[in-house]
């Protein structure tokens, strides 16, 4: 695994390169009432925070999904549309100039609920979620055509709706937990590239839905917050996918948080439910150690069900 630390260069076509800088990104969500477009940028490794111009397209992808082809692309996809339903789109950010576009590939069917993750500069991949009903499908996003299929393999019976995801990226991607008619912690694994699914001996600590994941790729990935609101994490080691639960959890119990990695240097855990409020919070949880802080700026806006993805460097 290398991880260029300050950014990389990319080509940027005929016309020369361009930096592509480390970022993290907190995209849409909504406050109970309002949905929100904004898009919070955290620069790695400062955490300093700016908010985009331009946001990603209404209303947000509200309990959508979120995951990135490292070092070019963050991608928001799907989630519901309170005055017409769910959503079939995928919102794109290059990360070189930070401009948000709408994919001409869109989602198989609307969806929300959902779950992203990605084999980066391979695929992506949003997993379960629901429609008039819970569906396990999972469909890929290949990079770069931004070509997307739907995959013979799908979740397990019990996978579907407000589940979390990581990827250890050129391994396996993860789902665990989620609302089918009663939480659970079950962990499917969906390995790499022949997108064949297994489920963990070893699920979550806890039945948990509502809750996020990141990871730090090669070494372990983490599910974080739920129903409850709780603040457990739960860790599982790569390869043996071990699962550990993490003596210090969020700095308060959340629902509907969102999660992503400057994977090699820290995880973060941004927004969320604590049961009466909306939050601006911001936990960072720095790599090996897992010992957490939290950040001096938070969100821009109090919101939940919001989408992330992260440039972390060559994955």
């Amino acid at each position: 695994m290398a991880l260029f630390p300050l950014g990389i260069l990319s080509a940027a076509g005929a016309g020369g390169i361009v930096i592509a800088p480390l970022a993290g990104y907190f995209a849409g969500g909504w406050n109970g009432t309002v949905q929100y477009t904004t898009v919070d940028r955290y620069a790695f490794p400062s955490d300093t925070r700016t908010t985009l111009g331009t946001g990603v397209s209404s209303p947000g992808h509200t309990a959508g999904c979120g995951f990135a082809n490292s070092l070019i692309a963050g991608y928001s996809a799907g989630g519901f549309d309170s005055g017409s339903g769910s959503r079939t789109e995928i919102d794109r950010i290059l990360f070189a100039t930070d401009v948000i576009s709408i994919l001409s590939a869109t989602l198989a069917t609307f969806k929300a609920g959902l779950a992203g993750f990605a084999n980066s500069a391979v695929a992506g991949y949003l997993a379960g979620g629901i429609t008039t009903v819970r569906v396990n499908t999972i469909e890929k996003l290949v990079f770069p055509a931004e070509t997307i299929s739907t995959l013979g393999t799908t979740l397990s019976a019990t996978t579907f709706f407000y589940a979390g995801s990581f990827a250890n990226s050129g391994t396996a991607g993860y789902v665990g937990g989620g609302d089918s008619s009663g939480f659970h912690s079950t962990v499917d694994k969906i390995a790499f590239p022949g997108d064949t699914r297994s489920t963990l001996g070893t699920g979550l600590s806890s039945p948990t839905g509502y809750l996020t994941g990141m990871a730090n790729s090669g070494v372990a990935g983490y599910f974080a917050g739920g129903n409850g609101p709780i603040s457990t994490v739960d860790k599982f080691a790569f390869p043996g996918d071990s699962r550990s639960t993490l003596g210090t959890g969020l700095s308060s119990g959340r629902a509907f948080p969102a999660g992503m990695a400057h994977s090699g240097t820290a995880g973060y855990v941004g927004g969320g439910n604590d049961g009466v409020n909306r939050m601006t919070t911001v936990d960072k949880f720095a790599f090996p150690s897992d010992t957490r802080s939290t950040l001096g700026s938070g969100l821009s806006i109090a919101r939940d069900r919001g989408t992330a993805m992260a440039s972390s460097g060559a994955l």
